[in-house]
């Protein structure tokens, strides 16, 4: 009597239309990680020194870092529904939209702040 195949070892071809959607949320997130990256450059080259010296570089670098952190989340998201969808396995937890909305509210704060230093100075 032969035994049943391992759903989670067992890969087979899915249907190419789950693949390319997979790829295209891929790339949302790395057009979403330029974004960041652009953002980050552009603070720290284009904007005028905020009330509080250094605040240019800190909020540059935030931008950088979420960018950098999203680029990463979106290879890992991209990777494991790739995995699961050939495996026929449900599809990970998404934690990335959690983090990168964290991050923004993070630094919506430091700039309401930033706007508040101006105004009071």
């Amino acid at each position: 009597m032969g035994q049943a195949p391992d759903v989670d070892t067992e890969e087979h071809e899915p249907d190419y239309r789950f693949t390319l959607a997979n790829e295209r949320t891929f790339l949302a997130w790395l057009r979403t990680s330029l974004s960041l990256l652009a953002a980050g450059v552009a603070v720290v080259q284009l904007l005028p020194e905020f009330a509080v010296p250094g605040t240019r570089l800190v909020v540059g670098g935030l931008l950088a870092a979420l960018a950098v952190i999203t680029a990463a989340g979106g290879v890992l998201r991209w990777r494991g529904v790739e995995f699961a969808i050939r495996r026929g396995r449900p599809l990970p937890t998404q934690r990335m939209p959690w983090v990168l909305a964290g991050g923004l509210v993070v630094l919506a704060l430091f700039g309401l702040v930033l706007i508040a230093l101006r105004g009071a100075a």
